[in-house]
């Protein structure tokens, strides 16, 4: 079974529910995210889920918060390990009805001020970077090294923002000079410094288990003092583009880990980008299986 949709019967209040995850206000100063199975492509939320998908995307983003921990704070708020989430909840949220919408793929976090860019590594040139490469020969923007092919490995990662838009809306590709003039100069030469050197750790880390990261998205806030904090999820599926390093080839496509299947069906049928459609098994299944594969690699640990 899917959870497509929280219902915790007012007992706090809901603050949004995006393509994925559905936040409460816990109290001033913290949030609670729960990762539904909900799944989106070309911005259109299908009408069923992927079995587990909040769960993986939940456990992989722990997994990523807590290996960059000595490298940039998070926002997650720390649990001992005498207690649980539920600890930090009202009591009744306890009660099997809810505990089977937050168990294992909910988050308590902080709030901090938040930074209005999706905030995009680039490793590797594709997607929309190699349409922009092939009629420009930049990219986001700015003049690129002659000769690339679709999929290379670039000579360095490289930082190249978009918009935060809001629900329902599309996100904007911009230069560095566009987001310098939306976050200031100082801060966004802070993010481009911190979000190249967090891909490089993790890059180097994914590739040595057989991942490689062509891209990832993070998302920042910031501190009453200034510091950058790593907010929203980390290197999953959803926020990145993983391939499989044994089947990688320079010159084409490759075949990603996270919607692929389902990209290839909506387009193959015609229906890509329209509302109430509802995935084939074999899609959900396929789509389910290359979740668990790229956290299992990543991870090391079987997902049970």
């Amino acid at each position: 079974m899917s959870l497509l949709k929280t219902e915790l019967d007012g007992i706090l209040p809901l603050v949004a529910r995006g393509k994925v995850r559905d936040i409460y206000e816990v109290d001033s100063a913290t949030l609670l995210f729960i990762a539904t199975d909900r799944i989106s492509a070309y911005d259109v939320i299908m009408n069923n889920g992927i079995p587990d998908k909040g769960k993986l995307l939940t456990k992989l983003s722990n997994f990523w918060f807590n290996f960059l921990s000595e490298d940039i704070l998070n926002h997650l708020v720390k649990i001992p390990d005498d207690k649980t989430i539920f600890d930090y909840l009202p009591l009744k949220l306890s009660e099997d009805k809810y505990k089977l919408q937050l168990e294992g793929r909910s988050l308590l976090v902080n709030k901090h001020k938040l930074i209005p860019l999706e905030v995009i590594v680039r490793g590797y040139i594709t997607g929309s970077a190699w349409k922009e490469y092939l009629k420009q020969g930049t990219i986001h923007g700015h003049m690129a090294v002659t000769g690339l092919k679709e999929s290379q490995k670039l000579p360095e990662c490289i930082f190249t923002p978009s918009t935060k838009a809001e629900q329902g809306e599309h996100d904007e590709n911009i230069s560095v000079e566009h987001a310098s003039k939306l976050v200031g100069s100082e801060l966004c030469d802070k993010i481009d410094v911190i979000a190249r050197r967090l891909y490089d750790k993790c890059a180097n880390y994914a590739k040595k288990h057989g991942i490689i990261i062509a891209d990832t998205k993070f998302e920042f806030g910031i501190t009453d003092n200034g510091e950058l904090v790593l907010v929203d999820e980390v290197l999953t599926p959803d926020s990145s583009r993983f391939w499989n390093a044994t089947t990688y080839e320079v010159g084409k496509g490759q075949d990603s880990y996270d919607k692929q299947f389902l990209r290839d069906w909506l387009t193959s049928n015609g229906v890509a980008g329209q509302d109430g459609v509802s995935m084939p098994e074999e899609i959900v299944t396929k789509t389910r299986s290359k979740y668990i594969e790229a956290y299992e690699a990543l991870t090391g640990e079987k997902y049970l």
